[in-house]
């Protein structure tokens, strides 16, 4: 029997475009003798469009906006949770960023008890803030460089002493993020105060809370991927090498001004490092499915973890899968994998007793 594979993609975030992006790409790789795929879009304004079966992939984003054909529904209505349905469909999560990849979504469809690929409602939402995130894994014994965090309003009422503490704690260089969002968004790098208050306004652009991280000149970024439920495996190790100064948005998305070292070439030792404390982050945030765990290696050899992303790129040609590529698992193998484990999960949950 064929699994109902509903795509969910879009939303209302900010990485809305890379949603869309990451669609297209799985509907190209979706084996249709295993699969009935069916579109779910969440427009920008947070409509849910639902479209009929797809006869085979997507043809552009365009396509992928149900703008023909498509019908608005609520999402509590949705097609995957007709009655009788539930065993044999799965949902598959595209959204990054809010409203999406924070668990409010998931939470959503563990209501429904559905399947979703991907981390639970727990997972999502601590992987989503990056706050929660380096508390937990602070408390799991894992090497983080220094950080501070504001809410808006302590800055709106105090600007100067939100500025003085990130020099007194941190010092400069430092890179200023939002607390709730990804994929290099609103994220600044700042090398004096000047350049920190402008950082400041650009992040609670986007947020209401927001990290500040202390800046490692000379740095490494490496990336691995892991994959699976209780006992997850990770694939070999990538290498950020940017042109510019650091890693962001214009440089993933935009202009290609990055290069991608897969497998990186680090020592067995450091290998073997950066994959136990992958590990360590995987289980200290309770995920499942998959997590990209983004780590600096400074010149002296010391290893710290940056932060895991619980719906990382999923195109082709981002990391993720490209690790996994270099491990031997292909982008269709990969998807049917991550489908598998949400099947997995379900049926797990499925043996719990509720009793009132």
């Amino acid at each position: 029997m064929k699994t109902k594979l509903h795509l969910l993609y879009g939303g209302k975030s900010a990485e809305h475009q890379v949603s869309l992006q990451t669609a297209l790409a799985v509907t190209k790789a979706l084996d249709t003798e295993k699969f009935d795929v069916y579109p779910l879009y969440i427009t920008e304004q947070g409509e849910w469009r639902s479209g009929d079966l797809l006869s085979g992939p997507a043809e552009n984003v365009q396509q992928l906006k149900l703008e023909d054909g498509g019908t608005t529904i609520a999402p509590l209505a949705l097609p995957s949770a007709e009655k009788g349905l539930q065993q044999e469909t799965v949902v598959f999560p595209l959204l990054h960023g809010p409203n999406g990849e924070d668990g409010t979504v998931q939470g959503m469809l563990e209501l429904l008890n559905l399947p979703y690929v991907g981390n639970g409602v727990l997972a999502s939402s601590a992987g989503m803030d990056k706050v929660i995130m380096k508390n937990l894994f602070a408390q799991a014994g894992l090497p983080q460089v220094g950080y501070v965090h504001f809410l808006r309003s302590e800055w709106e009422k105090a600007a100067d002493a939100t500025y003085v503490k990130v020099e007194e704690e941190l010092g400069f260089p430092c890179f200023v993020k939002p607390a709730n969002l990804g994929s290099s968004v609103g994220i600044s790098k700042c090398k004096n105060r000047e350049e920190l208050a402008t950082a400041f306004r650009e992040a609670f652009a986007y947020d209401r809370k927001i990290i500040v991280e202390q800046g490692l000149e000379g740095a490494r970024e490496i990336e691995i991927g892991v994959l699976g439920n209780d006992n997850p495996e990770c694939s070999v190790v990538g290498e950020i090498a940017p042109k510019k100064e650091f890693y962001d948005y214009k440089a993933k998305y935009e202009d290609g001004d990055t290069a991608m070292i897969i497998p990186a070439e680090v020592e067995e030792g450091i290998y073997e490092q950066v994959r136990e404390m992958a590990i360590t982050a995987f289980k200290a945030i309770d995920s499942s499915g998959l997590v990209r765990a983004d780590f600096f290696l400074t010149k002296e050899g010391k290893l710290y973890i940056n932060e895991v992303n619980t719906m990382p790129g999923f195109t082709p040609f981002s990391m993720f899968p490209l690790l996994w590529q270099h491990t031997d698992v292909s982008y269709p193998e990969l998807i049917e994998k991550l489908v598998k484990y949400a099947q997995e999960r379900h049926a797990e949950k499925q043996k719990i007793k509720h009793t009132f």
